[in-house]
């Protein structure tokens, strides 16, 4: 780094909230229009296409955990999990700068830089889970997978949460539930409901919870069946995050397993969210219910911004679906995207980011439960490692959800130099989901900050 940047570093980590240093004038100068008029411009331009906030930040540069808009105010970033190793890591800055420089084209060339990520990121993966596919989106990495699934089991149905989000191409908005109009829902889909302990139709957990919930996949199976298509394979995302942030009985996905297999399907398992170690006690999320899936998919996280995923099966069923189908993906793993993959994973293992968001989180989980007690406006803490929900409630007593408040939070936040999400299927559900990086001083600035917004909100 510069000695320019050395200096927006050091303000970032004494806590200042706007950029100082000798280099910050060039970079506001790159935020030349004004919010209002950026917004006219890119409505004329790019369409109604999704953006955060009742008034959008223009964010101009990002470092660490930290982003900035393009009058210098700094934010804590408590939302990008794609950054996973932190805003513009030198590291993985260098590796891409250095490969683009050298080389980048298509896939269908020897480079040593492809075949050794797939070697590397196998390692972290149990069972035979040691063939990789490389893409360049989550959606992309789990069509493909879908696509496996139904040339490996013979069938056409897929099996997903209610309220899921796994993508938006053709085939796999169709697995999305959340964005579902009446009566859109595709037959060779079947949707379950999601074992929230919390407010499902089954709360609490003992050693019925896990089952209850389970048994939800039979009548996905019938329905299928019924409708001709059998079963492929059943996704989900480990992390449930549109669907709440939950934490699922831990013999769930044992006895979905079961019963998939059964029924002649795969397991797959969306680590889009919950993967590369986010969890803190696993390097992937579906490690933490002791299950191994057929096919694994990934993304966001895995090149720090840089556009990679990859979904990773056994030998067998790749070799199943090379028979019949055939795949090619330009610039899935080419170069630069591997050389920023390869940067990325050796990042989360030297720096020891998965024990990082085990530690942090652990922290940053009781802090907020104890918010809850403090807060009636909190009715659940829940999550695991730096990827946690706080469910909004305008009743513990009858868990009436809280929308209005929910979205009133993350507002607030933001003014008060805080960026966190809202999920969950009534949108009452404050998501923390920071860079892997984040550390217990950041942790309380979130928590000083939240605890004043909530303050004003009782």
């Amino acid at each position: 780094m510069t000695d320019n940047n050395h200096s927006l570093a050091d303000s970032r980590d004494s806590g200042a909230s706007v950029l100082t240093g000798p280099g910050a004038a060039a970079i506001l100068g790159r935020g030349k229009s004004d919010a209002g008029e950026l917004m006219r411009r890119r409505t004329r331009s790019v369409g109604a296409s999704l953006l955060f906030y009742e008034e959008p930040v223009h964010i101009v540069r990002g470092e660490g955990c930290f982003l900035y808009d393009a009058k210098g105010k700094a934010f804590l970033d408590c939302y990008n999990n794609v950054v996973s190793v932190g805003h513009c890591h030198p590291q993985v800055v260098n590796a891409i700068s250095n490969q683009a420089a050298l080389l980048n084209t298509h896939t269908r060339y020897l480079h040593e830089e492809v075949v050794q990520y797939a070697e590397r990121l196998t390692e972290t993966l149990p069972g035979e889970l040691s063939v990789c596919m490389f893409v360049c989106s989550g959606t992309e990495a789990n069509d493909l997978a879908m696509r496996i699934a139904r040339v490996a089991s013979g069938n056409h149905g897929a099996i997903v949460m209610e309220n899921s989000y796994h993508g938006n191409s053709s085939l796999i908005n169709g697995l999305s539930s959340c964005g579902y109009f009446l009566g859109a829902q595709p037959d060779y889909v079947a949707t379950v409901e999601p074992p929230n302990i919390f407010r499902g139709s089954h709360r609490g957990l003992d050693e019925t919870s896990g089952p209850y919930y389970a048994t939800k996949i039979d009548a996905a199976i019938d329905q299928l069946d019924v409708a001709g298509h059998g079963v492929a394979a059943f996704m989900c995302d480990s992390i449930f995050d549109t669907q709440g942030t939950l934490e699922a009985p831990k013999d769930y996905f044992k006895e979905v397993y079961r019963r998939i297999r059964a029924a002649g399907g795969l397991c797959i398992a969306d680590e889009v969210q919950a993967g590369f170690g986010r969890t803190g006690e696993a390097m992937w999320g579906f490690e933490n219910y002791d299950v191994t899936p057929d096919i694994v998919t990934m993304g966001k996280p895995m090149g720090a911004g840089h556009p990679v995923a990859a979904v990773v099966t056994t030998p067998e069923i790749a070799e199943k679906f090379s028979r019949h189908a055939f795949y090619f993906n330009t610039f899935g793993g080419n170069p630069v995207s591997m050389a920023a993959a390869n940067a990325v994973l050796s990042i989360i293992q030297n720096e020891k980011l998965q024990r990082n968001a085990e530690s942090v989180g652990g922290y940053l989980k009781m802090k907020l439960k104890d918010l809850s007690r403090k807060h009636s406006l909190i009715g659940d803490v829940r999550g695991m490692g730096l990827f946690l929900g706080v469910e909004l409630v305008s009743s513990k007593k009858d868990l009436m959800p809280a929308p209005k408040e929910a979205k009133t939070v993350a507002e607030e936040m933001k003014k008060a130099g805080v960026l966190l999400g809202v999920t969950g299927m009534f949108g009452n559900v404050v998501k923390i989901r920071p860079p892997l990086i984040f550390s217990r001083d950041n942790a309380d600035e979130l928590l000083d900050k939240l605890d004043i917004v909530l303050e004003k909100l009782s």
